[in-house]
């Protein structure tokens, strides 16, 4: 069991958009759609800009840096009927769901705190299924004098749930969120939202990749119970593609064969699963169904510019197989992404990896899935898994 870090805690401070909902993801397409009509292309820019910002300091942060011949309220009330007709489409974010029935089923009191309006808060939880339910106080942007950065929004939930700031864990992915719970005097882990960012969350007590790592014992809460011989369970994803040819460092630099898929026409999948470590089973159409380790990500030592996707099918295979239609099912989460010292260290844990998944691909749980007709089905015939 990992030890307490500083203190121990007796209940939890959420955010919503960008912790516990892939907010982002629908911004970023009704944005996308919204400046085409004034010529420009949303290309993810500003999303650090805007990650945590109250909206109207969101819109004018967009207004400017576009150079859009409009003012930010008008550019608000324009975005606005279109953002809640899209309201419905936001997924929670991998772990959100887990985590919120784990406090929840060991009576940790819990609340959401957002810069968001407090009827924009309550319409996008009602799309999940007893979410309301979990939160003991709901404060939003709008019952406060100033939001994120101020403390003031974490001191009101902190009141309302009966607890002193310093017994209250925030959980937060923007830098404004961050700075308002350190401010409130709370201990805070930061799940930073925008890739590439973790080095900039300093003044949080734990930075972690995904909801997937937190792990609730060092604060004193009780300890998630589903890691099953190292791994951890997820709802089955599907992605296929023809392999192609990735950065030729697999099997030269590493030693280990690498069956890249490519990410164009992945992005929305990819933005909806932290980057990490992986298990599942993969089928080649020609060869069969093989156990399967891979990675999603920027690979922090090879620094990647973009999210790649890098199977390794663990099977001897004697000749490459480029541009053959590679399927996988993916089964379980093993750990998110570091930064190692050395090659030698990274190779290491890759092949610890492989030992882990081998091992639990065997258990009924993950070897059922081997059998999953996605696998063997043609590219004609694919069925539209999501």
């Amino acid at each position: 069991m990992a030890k307490p870090l500083k203190k121990l805690v007796s209940c939890v401070i959420l955010d919503l958009d960008g912790t516990l909902l892939n907010t982002d993801g629908v911004v970023s397409e009704v944005l996308k759609g919204f400046l085409a009509k004034y010529g420009k292309q949303w290309d993810g820019r500003e999303a650090q800009r805007i990650v945590g910002k109250t909206p109207l300091e969101a819109a004018a942060a967009v207004v400017e840096e576009y150079g859009l011949p409009c003012g930010k309220e008008e550019f608000l009330a324009e975005l606005h009927p279109v953002f809640y007709a899209q309201l419905c489409n936001i997924k929670p974010l991998p772990g959100a769901s887990r985590l919120l029935k784990h406090l929840s089923g060991h009576g940790v009191p819990m609340a959401l705190a957002s810069n968001s309006p407090r009827g924009s808060i309550e319409s996008k939880i009602s799309y999940h299924q007893g979410w309301k339910d979990y939160f003991s106080a709901i404060v939003g942007g709008d019952e406060v004098t100033a939001g994120k950065p101020s403390p003031e929004i974490f001191l009101e939930a902190a009141k309302r749930l009966n607890r002193e700031p310093s017994s209250c864990l925030v959980i937060e992915d923007s830098m404004p969120g961050v700075t308002a719970g350190k401010a409130a005097g709370m201990e805070v882990v930061a799940v930073p939202s925008v890739p590439k960012q973790a080095h900039l969350y300093t003044s949080a007590e734990e930075v972690i990749n995904s909801l997937l790592d937190l792990q609730p014992e060092k604060w004193g809460l009780p300890p998630f119970q589903d890691w099953i011989e190292g791994t951890l369970p997820t709802e089955p994803w599907y992605i296929s593609g023809p392999v192609i040819k990735g950065f030729g460092r697999g099997s030269k630099v590493l030693g280990i064969p690498t069956a890249n898929l490519s990410p164009k026409g992945h992005s929305s999948l990819l933005s909806e699963h932290p980057s990490g470590v992986y298990f599942g089973w993969a089928g080649l159409s020609t060869r069969g169904v093989y156990k399967m380790v891979m990675s999603i990500g920027w690979n922090p030592y090879f620094n990647n510019a973009e999210k790649t996707i890098e199977p390794w099918l663990l099977h001897e295979f004697t000749e490459d197989f480029y541009g053959e239609e590679l399927r996988l099912v993916i089964v379980g989460y093993l750990r998110p992404e570091v930064n190692f010292p050395s090659l030698e260290s990274l190779i290491a844990k890759i092949h610890e990896d492989k030992r882990i998944a081998e091992r639990a691909l065997d258990l009924p749980l993950y070897s059922k899935h081997k059998d999953d007709p996605y696998l063997s089905s043609s590219l004609h015939s694919e069925s539209n898994h999501s």
